[in-house]
C-alpha cells in the first residue's frame, strides 16, 4: 500500500458503513465508530479511504484505523485527489487564518481545523506537533517538511507522549526532531512573560487555549485572591499588578517550580506559592474562615470519559461549593472545566446545586471558551471542551 498522501491511490479502499454513520457524516460530525462499520479492508489502516453506504453511495474520504474506536476520521465529503498538495494547502489555510501576531498560538488545532489528529503550537520560532492518529502519524515526515516550508522554524519539537495515542496502537514519543533551542525559551503573553519548555512542560509547553481567558479576567481582580489548580501561574502573573496578595496552589512541585521562574520574570513578589491538594486545601481554608475576593478553579479533566461524568459532577460541585463558601460577598469565581464529556448543561446543574448548598446567589457576568486560535466546530461538539465562567457571588 503507497504511504498516505504521498502517492495517489487509484482506487482507494472502500469502507462500507450502517445507517447510524451515514447520518453522523450528513450532519457534518467527522468521527464514524468502529460499530458503524458494515464492511473494510484491515489491510488499509493509516490509509485513506472512500466512505459509502450500504448501497454504494459515496459519502466522502477519511483516514481509516481499525484498532481505534474512532475507526474513520473524515476529511473531505469530495472525491478529490488526497496527495501531499491536499495536506498542504489543508496547513497552508489553517496557518493563514491565525494571522501571526502573538509570541505563543496554535497554528492547527485538529478536526476543527479539518486535519484530524494534528496538533501545531508555535512558540516564537519554536514549532511544537503532535501527530495523534494513525493517519497523521503516517504523514509525520510529511508534516516537518511542510512546517520548515510553511513557518520556517529555528526548531521543531514532536509532543507525542499524550496517552490518547495508545488508543490508535501509536507509541509514545517525544523529543527535538529538527533544529535547535539555545538557551531558555520566553513567550510574551499581554506584556508578561512565560518560560516555556517545548519538550518536557506541560502540554507542548503552556496552556494556550486559556490564554485570552488570562486577560480578561484581569478586569475583575482586586484584593486578595486564591488560585487554585495553578500549573504554570497564567492567571497569577496576569492578575499580580491588580491583586493585594495571591495565593497559588497546585499538587505538582514541578508546575509549581515553573510558577516560580514566571514570577521571577515578572518582578512580582506578591504571589505565594503552595504545594498540596487542593481538595484538602479548600478544606482547611474552610476551617480557618479564610475570605477572598476572587478564586480561580481551573482543574484537570474530572470527566474524561462518558463513564466518568458521574464521579467528575461530584468532583466539581465540592471545589465550586467550597470555592462560593470562602468569598467574601459580592466576590468573584472564575471556574473552569476541561471535560469535553462535561457538557455545558451539566456544568450549570453543578454551578445551580453547588450554590443552592452554599445559600449563595450567583451572577453571571461572562461565560467564556477556548482561545479563537482552539475554534470550535459547531457539527463537532468535542472541539468546545473548555469552559471558563466568570460570576459574582453575593
Amino acid at each position: 500500500m503507497p504511504h498516505l498522501g504521498l502517492h495517489e491511490l487509484t482506487v482507494p479502499p472502500q469502507v462500507i458503513i450502517n445507517q447510524h454513520g451515514v447520518d453522523r457524516v450528513f450532519y457534518g460530525h467527522p468521527w464514524i465508530f468502529r460499530s458503524d462499520i458494515l464492511n473494510a479492508d484491515p489491510n488499509a489502516a493509516g490509509e485513506v479511504v472512500e466512505v459509502a453506504s450500504r448501497q454504494k453511495r459515496f459519502l466522502g474520504q477519511a483516514l481509516f484505523n481499525p484498532k481505534s474506536q474512532i475507526t474513520l476520521r473524515m476529511i473531505t465529503r469530495k472525491k478529490e485527489r488526497v496527495d501531499g498538495a491536499f495536506w498542504s494547502a489543508r496547513l497552508t489555510e489553517a496557518v493563514r487564518r491565525r494571522g501571526g501576531s502573538s509570541d505563543a498560538s496554535r497554528l492547527v488545532f485538529s478536526e476543527s481545523d479539518l486535519l484530524p489528529g494534528l496538533i501545531v503550537d508555535r512558540y516564537k520560532d519554536v514549532v511544537v506537533f503532535q501527530t495523534l492518529t494513525l493517519g497523521m502519524d503516517r504523514l509525520k515526515e510529511l508534516w516537518i517538511r511542510l512546517l520548515e516550508e510553511q513557518v520556517h522554524p529555528s526548531a521543531i519539537v514532536e509532543r507525542n507522549d499524550p496517552p490518547v495515542r495508545q488508543k490508535e496502537g501509536l507509541p509514545l514519543s517525544r523529543g527535538l526532531v529538527r533544529g535547535g533551542i539555545s538557551g531558555e525559551l520566553i513567550v510574551e503573553e499581554e506584556g508578561r512573560f512565560f518560560s516555556v519548555d517545548p519538550v518536557d512542560g506541560q502540554k507542548t509547553g503552556l496552556f494556550l487555549d486559556q490564554r485570552e481567558n488570562r486577560i480578561a479576567v484581569k478586569r475583575y481582580a482586586g484584593g486578595r485572591i486564591l488560585d487554585l489548580f495553578c500549573y504554570q501561574g497564567g492567571f497569577a502573573v496576569h492578575l499580580a499588578e491588580k491583586a493585594e496578595q495571591i495565593t497559588a496552589v497546585d499538587s505538582s512541585q514541578p508546575a509549581l517550580d515553573r510558577t516560580r521562574r514566571n514570577l521571577e520574570l515578572n518582578r512580582i513578589e506578591n504571589v505565594t506559592l503552595i504545594q498540596a491538594n487542593v481538595f484538602d486545601y479548600l478544606r482547611e481554608m474552610q476551617d480557618r474562615a479564610e475570605r477572598f475576593r476572587m478564586i480561580i478553579l481551573d482543574p484537570p479533566p474530572f470527566a474524561a470519559s462518558r463513564q466518568g461524568t458521574e464521579s467528575g459532577m461530584r468532583g466539581y460541585k465540592e471545589i465550586n461549593l467550597r470555592a462560593m463558601r470562602l468569598l467574601q460577598p459580592d466576590g468573584i469565581l472564575v471556574t473552569c472545566s476541561c471535560s469535553q464529556n462535561f457538557s455545558e448543561g451539566l456544568f450549570y446543574e453543578m454551578l445551580l446545586d453547588a450554590s443552592h448548598d452554599a445559600h449563595r446567589e450567583i451572577q453571571l457576568l461572562e461565560k467564556r471558551g477556548a482561545a479563537a486560535d482552539h475554534p470550535v466546530l459547531l457539527a463537532f461538539p468535542e472541539s468546545y471542551y473548555l469552559q471558563c465562567w466568570i460570576m459574582r457571588v453575593f
